[in-house]
């Protein structure tokens, strides 16, 4: 039986997001979500491991993650609420959340032998703040591990990650993880009152050898290696909107290396390309391999 070279464990959701106010349009979305669609459209065989409602905005995840081409044996249905993120400002992004549908995940019900097959594992956000999940998915990246893995993590701060995560959570995975892609806002959360010299320094602590990918919106990238650091503007598009962009960088940078795009310029410059390519639509939006490959021949 043939298992996805990428699983990307968490949430799936719905960003119900006001344009102008009083205007509201809904996308599905999650930024493990987001992940999982983006690496399969890149051209890597991948899945999505998470619980979703068994709802018209379940219905509309499970379609859309099919039209991807995701691997939908890892995709679990459950009779409760949907989750729901309300997102009353995108720039800069603000969210709140209802419901809890993710939170009924069951690992038991992966398919046999997912993890020998299995070469990346990917956690990011809310999943790892919201019990009993978080303590599941912790679980399942020390045994990815353990198998010896590749581990990556993003923890695409939110505002109802308390000290718990900061403290605990935070640096389990980071010490876990090969590879940490997190923004200059994410940095400031989690290391209030450093500077991001003295926080990268505090990062680094906590994982000596991981590849760690701090991204800057507009103004790009830099990539910290145990020996290097590399920077990488941003590629100039006409944005539409930002929502999903840094999932969208996160799985470009994933999958440079699982496509075997050589150099670490270039899978930066791959992953610069991704953000770009879904900063150009609205919603959350999973870039093609073939409109990245467009932009980066422009």
């Amino acid at each position: 039986m043939v298992l996805p070279r990428a699983v990307i464990f968490g949430e799936a959701l719905i960003d119900l997001v006001q344009g102008t106010p009083g205007q509201w349009k809904g996308y599905p979305g999650g930024a493990p979500w987001n992940v999982a669609r983006a690496l399969s459209r890149l051209g890597v065989s991948s899945a999505f491991a998470g619980s979703v409602s068994l709802d018209s905005l379940g219905d509309e995840i499970v379609l859309q993650s099919e039209a991807a081409g995701l691997d939908m044996r890892f995709i679990q249905r459950v009779d409760r609420d949907p989750l729901v993120a309300i997102v009353p400002s995108s720039r800069p992004p603000r969210y709140f959340f209802a419901g809890e549908a993710d939170l009924f995940f069951d690992p038991d019900l992966m398919p046999e032998g997912w993890l020998k097959q299995a070469e990346l594992c990917h956690f990011s956000c809310i999943s790892l703040a919201r019990q009993p999940l978080a303590d599941t998915l912790v679980n399942i990246a020390q045994q990815a591990k353990a198998a010896g893995k590749r581990v990556s993590y993003d923890p695409n701060w939110r505002n109802l990650m308390g000290s718990h995560y900061r403290e605990q959570t935070f640096p389990t995975m980071t010490s876990l993880a090969d590879m940490i892609k997190l923004s200059d806002e994410d940095l400031r959360h989690i290391y209030p009152g450093l500077s991001e010299q003295q926080a990268m320094h505090e990062l680094r602590a906590l994982n000596p050898q991981a590849q760690i990918l701090l991204t800057r919106g507009e103004h790009g990238m830099t990539l910290h290696t145990p020996d290097s650091q590399l920077d990488q503007p941003a590629i100039a598009v006409n944005v539409q909107d930002t929502v999903g962009a840094g999932d969208a960088c996160m799985a470009g940078w994933l999958a440079a290396e699982l496509l075997g795009i050589s150099g670490l310029r270039e899978r930066l410059r791959f992953s610069a390309a991704c953000a770009s390519v879904s900063c150009r639509h609205a919603g959350a939006h999973a870039p093609s391999l073939a409109d990245v490959e467009g932009l980066l021949t422009t």
